[in-house]
């Protein structure tokens, strides 16, 4: 069992940054594989980014969307994922959700893959 608590959203001008941070809890951080998903009014809950292990390495990925302005990171040492979010649109309002998968080497963009969320945190990009 592992509990996320997202946090770092808020109203930000098209052409900013906001660094979203998602504190996990419970079972050892490094044996989930982790993502960020988001859902605008309307809309169904896409994939933003995710990152997994093989052996020892830890590997990402990224929506089209976002490849090139987004980063996701970990820090298994203080149990938080990060998202960077660098030069935001305004399409990248949402709500976005950090979420964990029991299997550390899944690699997944669908959102039933993954076991356990948070509650969300609001990005909003104003024009």
């Amino acid at each position: 069992q592992v509990q996320l608590v997202e946090s770092g959203g808020g109203l930000v001008q098209a052409g900013g940054s906001l660094r979203l941070s998602c504190a996990a809890s419970g079972r050892t951080f490094s044996r989930y594989a982790m993502g960020w998903f988001r859902q605008a009014p309307g809309k169904e809950r896409e994939f933003v980014a995710t990152t997994w292990i093989s052996t020892t390495t830890y590997y990402r990925d990224y929506a089209d969307s976002v490849k090139g302005r987004f980063t996701i990171t970990r820090d298994s040492a203080k149990n938080t994922l990060y998202l960077q979010m660098n030069n935001l649109k305004l399409e990248d309002t949402a709500m976005y959700y950090c979420a964990a998968a029991q299997n550390p080497n899944l690699k997944s963009t669908i959102a039933s893959a993954y076991n356990y969320w948070g509650q969300g945190t609001q990005v909003t990009v104003s024009s």
